[in-house]
């Protein structure tokens, strides 16, 4: 089951200049920020900031909340999509995965028990 948005991550090679630029176009400060990933919290929705992965219009994945990734993943596998990203625990209980659906477009599922729906504005 599909719970609504939870996460954009975008690819940032210069993983500090991607963080100095977004702080500024968010006007926030990131609540995570390690070398492995940059989350800035955005009206209660996730916009994170990954090291690796090629920038442009395949470079950002949308992460879809889902009770349980595994099983997410196992479904959209068995409705013609191919994993992209194999489901991996990236800590703090919070899983995602990610498949290319038959047209091509990454089409990412998270498992975050942490996501407050309250905190959404």
């Amino acid at each position: 089951m599909i719970r609504g948005l939870r996460t954009v991550v975008y690819p940032a090679p210069d993983l500090a200049a991607g963080k100095d630029w977004y702080r500024r176009v968010l006007e926030i400060e990131p609540y995570f920020d390690e070398p492995f990933y940059v989350g800035f919290n955005v009206g209660g929705f996730e916009l994170g900031l990954v090291p690796d992965g090629t920038p442009g219009a395949l470079g950002a994945v949308a992460y879809w909340g889902v009770p349980d990734a595994p099983a997410a993943l196992a479904r959209l596998e068995g409705l013609g999509a191919t994993v992209r990203e194999p489901v991996t625990d990236v800590g703090g209980g919070i899983k995602v995965a990610s498949v290319l659906d038959p047209f091509g477009n990454a089409f990412g599922v998270i498992e975050n028990p942490h996501f407050d729906p309250g905190a959404v504005r």
